[in-house]
């Protein structure tokens, strides 16, 4: 029953992480409906990990080419690699107004009260279909290389709001690009962008709450590998939608989910 557990718990991590949902919000509905009695903290940091490595994974030729463009440029000053070498900079722009924000909320423990409350987790859920819903005809005609100071600011921003409990992170960056006047794609893309900084410095941050313990050991990876496979396949998915412009789905399921949550847990 162990194994299943956590192998479910990867799922729902994996199904939930890269879409507008908030994975943190439907792991909470999970516990609170079926009275799961397990580490969450752990849990939460093994599957995010495992999220983690199937966007690298996802966004590699990418994240290769902005790397190897970016210390081009330091060295030749060609102009064809400036592009990206800006995109990087941008995305560091971009990570810093959560990264700071992200910090004061760890330090100073600010959702302590309300991280854990199911009821806070509909509201949010609501909030972000609100969102999704008030961008859903957003088309945008910016690109990659139009992204600039202000955009990655405005994206920053957006992603702050991505830092309470049960709000979407990729929702928020998403509607925050789209909003901004980014292309579908683009937005989509630079969120992802921005997401692989920000996890890896969390998950540096959130390595003191991790707690192995020894006889879950192959639950913990099962959890893991299933959260990593379903992050991937949702990803690429959910990558359609954006494009389709279909984010009005979202909208409705979050909005019915918040409304139930709220009212009947």
């Amino acid at each position: 029953m162990n194994i299943l557990k956590y192998i479910l718990l990867g799922f729902i991590q994996g199904l939930t992480e890269t879409i507008p949902v908030s994975s943190s919000g439907h792991l909470m509905i999970f516990k609170s409906l079926f009275n799961v009695n397990a580490d969450f903290d752990t849990i939460a940091i093994l599957t995010n990990f495992g999220s983690l490595v199937a966007i690298i994974i996802l966004f590699y030729k990418d994240i290769k080419k902005l790397i190897v463009s970016f210390f081009k440029f330091l060295k030749t000053k060609d102009d064809k690699y400036k592009s990206d070498y800006k995109y990087c900079w941008m995305i560091v722009l971009g990570c810093i107004p959560a990264g700071f924000m992200g910090l004061v909320v760890s330090k100073l423990d600010l959702f302590a009260k309300i991280e854990n409350n199911i009821k806070i987790v509909g509201i949010s859920l609501i909030i972000t279909a609100i969102l999704l819903f008030i961008i859903r005809n957003f088309k945008g005609k910016k690109d990659d290389k139009d992204i600039s100071i202000k955009e990655a600011l405005s994206v920053g921003c957006f992603q702050i709001i991505g830092l309470f409990p049960g709000i979407s992170r990729s929702g928020s960056t998403i509607v925050g690009g789209m909003a901004s006047g980014l292309k579908r794609d683009t937005a989509f893309k630079y969120s992802f962008m921005l997401y692989i900084p920000l996890s890896i410095a969390a998950l540096g941050l959130e390595l003191t709450d991790l707690h192995i313990e020894s006889s879950l050991i192959l639950p913990y990876i099962l959890s893991v590998i299933v959260a990593s496979i379903v992050t991937l396949l949702v990803t690429k998915w959910f990558r359609k939608i954006v494009n389709n412009g279909k984010l009005i789905y979202f909208s409705i399921y979050c909005f019915i989910v918040g409304i139930l949550v709220t009212l009947f847990l």
